[in-house]
């Protein structure tokens, strides 16, 4: 997948008119890319055009439309683009109950090392996380990780192949698992690797 370039953003107005669609469009996409682990983990598989989203509407929220802006909305959220070999996903801890989640928090750190995808009966891939900045303090986990899986070329092939595709997470604290992705979700996902 190509990088997301300023000049094929849309302008502020532009974005406003075109918003509502836009935002549908996303949304529909969204749902083959969402992925439920258990109760209260989310993974939201991203590519070109939900980062594409994103981006807009941070331009649009922060009313930014000079250039040196848009280039560090563009820096921020590009590597969060697949680049043909990965997934990336951002993942959601997710506790409607304050107190709740504030103490699963302190229970789950390290939860974002233990995600992983399996292609058929290759070894697991375990994300590689926040590599843009450290999202626990020892004390607590983020409710939010950005999580890049990268897989080899034969992982790959295996899956074009018809190999199973497996994702989940084995914390000590949470272990849940999708044994096998099918249909519009693993068609989308294997749509991020380069041909």
């Amino acid at each position: 997948m190509s990088l997301i370039k300023p000049d094929t953003l849309m302008s502020l107005e532009t974005y406003a008119k075109a918003r509502p669609e836009f935002r549908a469009k996303v949304m529909a996409h969204k749902k083959d890319r969402t992925l439920q682990l258990g109760e209260h983990v989310t993974l939201i598989f991203e590519d070109e055009l939900t980062i594409r989203y994103q981006v807009q509407e941070m331009l649009r929220a922060e009313r930014i439309f000079e250039e040196e802006g848009i280039n560090d909305e563009l820096g921020a959220y590009n590597p969060l683009v697949p680049d043909g070999s990965n997934w990336k996903a951002t993942m959601m801890i997710e506790y409607p109950d304050e107190s709740e989640r504030r103490v699963m928090l302190t229970q789950l750190i390290g939860i974002e090392d233990r995600v992983w995808v399996q292609a058929g009966d290759f070894d697991r891939v375990y994300a590689l996380a926040d590599e843009d900045l450290e999202r626990d303090n020892g004390q607590k986990t983020s409710a939010v990780h950005f999580l890049r899986f990268e897989l080899d070329r034969t992982m790959i092939a295996a899956l074009r192949g018809g190999a199973a595709l497996a994702v989940g997470v084995d914390h000590p604290n949470y272990v849940a698992a999708v044994p096998q992705i099918t249909g519009a979700m693993r068609a989308s996902l294997l749509a991020d690797f380069s041909r």
